[in-house]
Parts: structure tokens; sequence; C-alpha cells
């Protein structure tokens, strides 16, 4: 649950910081955050995927490959699902209700609430936080969300008002469920081995936000959540 409570503490920071704050954070801090965290998120991703990898040569090759047919069954099972396509629905939705907020109206509507909470809980990141998180006690990649998560609440709260930060209860409904789930399944998954085959795809996935942050390739991360179950599931069938 450490991840999910740096997360919420980061919303909570930011929210606060963005309606007492007198002017914003200038564009080159801006800039410089933003490559220190993709460098990060780099780290926590490949970290994950070279702790789930181990063992002799053989064996680490079968688990990269189990790992990369998983991605492709996951992505397969996502775009037939349309789980990307549905999240950018929600995303179109929250991206309206921000183009038409009224800056003099805020703290008056409920919009803020909703539009933080979809943004914040209904993301790629937030599961594969929270799974790390209850696994493995792995909080680094919702280190990361916390950071972003909280940077978009300066933002939000000087468009909706102090109802963005209510965000926070979502969230924590949200992550700390998903992270119970994980922590419950945990030690039958570890008595079988396949944990290690889920945090290194998640790894990998959580590279592929550092990717996203850069802006070097636009990926339909979403998609790809079903790997999570493929990975174990392949792990079991190839032994």
């Amino acid at each position: 649950m450490l991840g999910t409570i740096i997360n919420a503490t980061a919303i909570l920071v930011g929210g606060v910081t963005g309606l007492t704050a007198r002017k914003q954070l200038p564009l080159a801090h801006q800039s410089a955050l933003k490559l220190l965290l993709g460098a990060f998120t780099v780290y926590v991703g490949l970290s994950a995927t070279w702790q789930g990898i181990n063992g002799s040569f053989l064996h680490v090759f079968k688990q990269l490959g189990i790992v990369l047919l998983a991605l492709m069954l996951g992505n397969l099972t996502g775009k037939v699902l349309r789980i990307q396509k549905s999240l950018n629905r929600l995303g179109q939705y929250a991206k309206q209700k921000i183009s038409q907020a009224k800056p003099g109206n805020r703290g008056h509507s409920n919009e803020g609430f909703v539009t933080c909470s979809i943004l914040f809980c209904v993301t790629p990141v937030a599961v594969l936080g929270s799974l790390q998180d209850g696994l493995s006690n792995n909080f680094k990649t919702l280190a990361v969300k916390a950071v972003m998560d909280g940077f978009a609440t300066m933002a939000f709260v000087t468009t909706f008002g102090w109802r963005a930060i209510l965000s926070v209860i979502p969230v924590v409904a949200c992550q700390g469920t998903m992270t119970l789930f994980a922590r419950l399944a945990g030690p039958w998954l570890e008595r079988h081995a396949l944990v290690d085959p889920i945090n290194a795809t998640a790894g990998l996935l959580v590279f592929c936000v550092a990717l996203i942050i850069f802006e070097l390739k636009k990926i339909q991360l979403a998609d790809y959540l079903p790997s999570l179950l493929f990975a174990p599931l392949l792990t079991w069938f190839w032994r």
C-alpha cells in the first residue's frame, strides 16, 4: 500500500500547492523534471524486468520468450476487447470537461472531482503499479504516477478548484483494492513461481511509459494489459 499512499500524498500536496502558489513552475524547470521523471521510469521498468528474469542462459532465454509472447498475445487480446479505445473515450470526456471548465466558476460543481478521478484511476500505470506493489512491495511505478498526478493536480485546481483534490479518494480506493487483491494472490503465485513473469512483463510495460513521457513513441499501453495474465499462464503451461 506504500505506493498508493505516496500517490495520494502527491495529489494532496499538488492540489494545495496549486491553490496557494502565486505563479506556475518555469518551463525550464518543467522540462528538467520531465527528463528526470523519464529517466527514473526507464530505471524502474528495466530493473523490474531484470529482477524478474534470472537463472541459467537457457532459462533466461525461455523467460524472455514467454514475456515477448505474452506481450504479443496480450496486445492482440486488448485490441479485440478494445481496451485502449474504451479508455480513450473516457479520456476524451475528461478533455472535453477541462476545455469547457470556467475558472471563474471553479469549486461550484463536481466536474473537477469526476474529471480528475477518471484521469488518475483509469490508467494503465495505476494497474501496473498496484500489481507490483501488491506482489513484490515495489512502489516505484506508483511513485512515477505520483509525480505525474501531483503536477496534474496543481494545474487542475486552477481550473476546477479544490474539488479536484477529492479525486484522491477514488485513487486510494481503486489502487488500494487492486494492491490488496494482488497481495492476497501473491503467496499462491509465489509457490508456483508465477510472480517473476508478471514482474518482468510489467517492467517492460513501465519502460514503455518512459517512451511516452519522452514523446518518442505513442504506445497503446492499455491494449497490452492482458499480457499480465498471459505471462503466468504461459509460464504455467511451458514448464
